[in-house]
C-alpha cells in the first residue's frame, strides 16, 4: 500500500512539473496571452480536466516553472541552520537566497513575469505557499512546544515576502510606448531584507522564551 501510494505521488509531480514545464516553455515562445490551457495540457500529453486538478489559471502554472518546490526549499534551509545561528538570520537568508537565486531560464521567465499584471499578481500570491512549511520549520526550532508562536511569525514572514515582491515589481510608466514595462525598483535582496527585518525582533524573542523555558 505504501509504495502504491509513493508511485502515485510520483507520478502526480511528474505531471505537474510536465505542466508547469509546458506552460512557461509556450508562454516564452507564443506569449502568454496566445497561449490556452488546452495547449498546456496537450504539451503535456494530459487532458485539459486533468490540468485543473493541478493549476487554477495558466498563469499560475507559469508562474509555478519558477517558484516550484521555492516554499519546501526555504523550510530546508531553515530547518538545516545550525542551532548556534539565530533563527532571524536563518530564516532571512533562506528567504533572500531562495528568492534571489534563478537560473538562465528562471532570468528569462522573471522577465515575462514583468511585463504582465496578471503573472505579476500570480508572481506575488505564490509567496503564501512558503507560510505552512515554514510554520513546520520555526516550530521545530522553537522546541516544537509552540505551535501558535509558529503560526503567527511564518504568516508574517510570508506577508513580509509579498510586501517585497509588490514593491520590487511595481510598474513604473516612462512613456506610452512602454505602458507595460515593470522597472524594479531597488534590489531584491535589499528589499526583502529590509520587509523581514521587522520580524527580526518577534523571531528573536520567540528564540529567547523557548530558551528560558528549556
Amino acid at each position: 500500500m505504501t509504495q502504491r501510494r509513493g508511485l502515485r505521488e510520483q507520478k502526480k509531480q511528474a505531471t505537474r512539473e510536465a505542466l508547469r514545464e509546458a506552460a512557461l516553455r509556450l508562454a516564452l515562445e507564443r506569449g502568454p496571452d496566445n497561449v490556452r490551457v488546452d495547449d498546456i495540457a496537450e504539451a503535456a500529453g494530459v487532458s485539459p480536466r486533468t490540468y485543473n486538478n493541478y493549476f487554477s489559471s495558466r498563469e499560475q502554472a507559469i508562474v509555478a516553472a519558477v517558484t516550484a518546490e521555492r516554499e519546501t526549499r526555504v523550510a530546508a534551509a531553515v530547518a538545516a541552520r545550525p542551532a548556534t545561528v539565530r533563527l532571524a538570520d536563518a530564516v532571512i537568508d533562506a528567504i533572500v537566497d531562495q528568492y534571489t537565486t534563478q537560473s538562465e531560464s528562471g532570468h528569462d521567465a522573471l522577465l515575462l513575469i514583468a511585463t504582465r499584471p496578471a503573472l505579476r499578481d500570480a508572481f506575488v500570491h505564490a509567496a503564501t505557499a512558503i507560510e505552512h512549511p515554514l510554520i513546520d520549520a520555526i516550530a521545530e526550532r522553537l522546541g516544537g512546544t509552540d505551535l501558535h508562536t509558529a503560526r503567527v511569525l511564518a504568516a508574517g514572514v510570508a506577508a513580509a515576502v509579498r510586501v517585497a515582491l509588490e514593491q520590487w515589481l511595481r510598474p513604473t510608466i516612462t512613456s506610452p510606448a512602454t505602458s507595460g514595462l515593470v522597472v524594479p525598483s531597488g534590489a531584491l535582496p535589499d528589499l526583502l531584507r529590509t520587509s523581514l527585518a521587522p520580524l527580526a525582533p518577534a523571531l528573536d524573542a520567540a528564540e529567547k522564551r523557548m530558551c528560558h523555558s528549556a
